[in-house]
């Protein structure tokens, strides 16, 4: 209960939830198709409270044992079944690393470097689809030189190449972080969970001065829609999200329905050489078990990899080098349990679970 009410509390932060210690190989995460990620953290805790039982009372060893057994033979049947099925051709794809410093980043001087970097990626690439990674144009769209701009839009139209970037966007109702096609610029999704105190700023006449103060780029970003059409490419449909947002598995749900792919575009260059980047493709391996649909990953210095609707990795680039992840991936239809209920059986058997317990007396309790 608390790790799901962790993700929601002051926006949330359901990163590294106890669920994760099961994705994608141990036999508890058989049940993130059917219930999500905190199906799996309560089978956790209540195996943990199982072992502790076996322990205290022998005489009930072969009740808790045959319970154990059960959850977890269960759970790794569960893992063996095809919720989704093949949708469409595979997709020629490649997913762009730039492995951009993220001390230079925002630097002037870097900028014509940071363009010639992906530019050179763009037009290489060989697939039907090129992606790349949060931010990696660090300029809003519109202030793009139509010099560079449209030359590259008629070399990508001549390749018959879709090129999707993430990349700052505003208009009249603010500014945001988010995703374009480059070569349908029609196709567009806009952040809708934003990082307090990293995107946008919680109570500004509070706390405006310190990002005056820090000279933070890009740090007043508007929240995006919550539901938003996923894009068209060739006959696949692509539902995207950007950094953390894969961490809150029921808000990708409503793209994820009327998608055959899942995209996560990142910038985890904040983090260094911490295990951040490893915790974050757990993230992305959940969200494809829960929704039975495979997930691309751009980011700019790792890990950039694709995942298929089992949470298994099937390709990936090491870590913070400039590379470009060359493959195809077929898309998929259908709809797991999760897809179709949420978080609302988990959440109604917590419910009930709690009030059984406030009611339960044990024997020496009635005197």
């Amino acid at each position: 209960f608390f790790d799901w009410m962790r993700g929601w509390l002051l926006t949330g932060f359901s990163w590294g939830g106890l669920g994760y210690s099961q994705i994608p190989n141990w036999p508890l995460a058989g049940l993130a198709p059917l219930f999500g990620i905190y199906a799996v953290t309560w089978a956790v805790v209540a195996s943990a409270g199982a072992l502790v039982l076996l322990w205290c009372f022998p005489k009930h060893r072969q009740w808790l044992g045959l319970g154990l057994a059960v959850a977890w033979v269960g759970s790794w049947g569960l893992s063996h079944i095809q919720w989704t099925e093949a949708s469409g051709k595979p997709l020629s794809i490649s997913l762009v690393q730039g492995n951009i410093p993220q001390t230079l980043k925002w630097e002037p001087t870097i900028f014509a470097h940071t363009l010639d970097t992906y530019t050179q990626h763009m037009t290489a690439s060989q697939a039907r689809l090129v992606i790349l990674p949060e931010t990696a144009l660090p300029i809003f769209y519109d202030e793009l030189s139509a010099n560079y701009l449209q030359p590259l839009q008629a070399i990508l139209q001549q390749q018959e190449k879709e090129v999707i970037t993430g990349i700052p966007l505003r208009d009249m109702s603010g500014d945001y972080n988010g995703v374009i096609s480059l070569t349908q610029p029609t196709q567009q999704y806009r952040k809708a969970h934003l990082v307090p105190f990293g995107e946008y700023v919680p109570l500004p006449w509070l706390t405006g001065w310190l990002y005056r103060y820090m000279n933070m780029p890009l740090s007043g970003f508007t929240r995006g829609e919550p539901e938003q059409q996923p894009f068209t490419v060739a006959d696949q449909r692509i539902a995207f999200n950007i950094c953390y947002e894969d961490s809150f598995g029921e808000e990708l749900l409503a793209g994820a329905r009327s998608a055959t792919l899942l995209a996560n575009v990142s910038n985890l260059a904040w983090f260094g050489h911490s295990t951040a980047a490893e915790q974050h493709l757990q993230l992305s391996q959940a969200r494809a078990l829960e929704t039975g649909r495979p997930m691309l990953r751009a980011t700019n210095t790792g890990l950039t990899a694709v995942i298929d609707q089992r949470g298994q990795v099937l390709q990936s680039l090491p870590q913070f080098h400039n590379a470009r992840l060359d493959t195809s991936v077929q898309g998929r239809q259908g709809a797991t349990p999760y897809l179709r209920w949420g978080n609302w059986p988990v959440l109604i058997a917590l419910l009930l679970t709690i009030v059984l317990s406030f009611s339960y007396r044990r024997p020496s309790d009635h005197r």
